[in-house]
């Protein structure tokens, strides 16, 4: 039972660390990235759709974004949902595909990203202690009956479990800044 808690705390910091890296990737830091545009949602006949299940998404090289649509009469709407989403970038249509520049980020911007990545990291250590409260909480309830030595032991696992689990959040908080701040 105890070693299923500890499991189970564990798959639920993995999903906060996952989390946190899908945040952080939406994060522009001056470099095309696929994900700045994958999961933005086209209306492709009345139907909201990630872009992803649209097109092709390329990166020929470190400041452009190259989508390539599946149905070509899907480029306008493509198109008018990467303008309306709000994330600074300006599509291009050139023939049968979109170019989407990258601009250089402005030191005050880049400033400003570092700050929302420290938030979203902020709010994965909260999420993992989170999980970490909740599975001591269970490893009470459901050894009560057990010695006070087995229950010590498995909180401090998941203790251990919550320190690896905050310092991979810090690690990966420390390589986005870098590339934040990276002119």
């Amino acid at each position: 039972m105890e070693e299923q808690i500890v499991k189970e705390v564990e798959s639920n910091m993995k999903l906060s660390i996952n989390h946190l890296i899908d945040s952080l990737s939406k994060i522009r830091t001056g470099r095309a990235n696929p994900s700045l545009v994958s999961n933005i949602n086209v209306d492709y006949y009345g139907t909201q759709t990630p872009l992803q299940q649209l097109a092709t998404i390329n990166i020929p090289d470190p400041k452009l974004i190259v989508v390539q649509p599946f149905d070509k009469s899907s480029i306008n709407e493509i198109e008018k949902s990467i303008q309306n989403e709000d994330i600074g970038l300006n599509p291009a249509v050139d023939g049968d595909i979109i170019r989407i520049p990258i601009p250089a980020l402005s030191e005050e911007r880049r400033k400003e990203l570092t700050k929302v990545a420290s938030k979203e990291s902020e709010e994965a250590k909260i999420s993992i202690r989170s999980h970490r409260r909740n599975g001591i909480d269970n490893v009470s309830s459901s050894m009560s009956d057990s010695s006070t030595d087995d229950t010590k032991r498995v909180e401090s696992e998941i203790q251990k479990l919550t320190d690896i689990y905050i310092g991979k959040v810090d690690e990966i908080l420390s390589k986005k800044q870098d590339e934040l701040l990276e002119v």
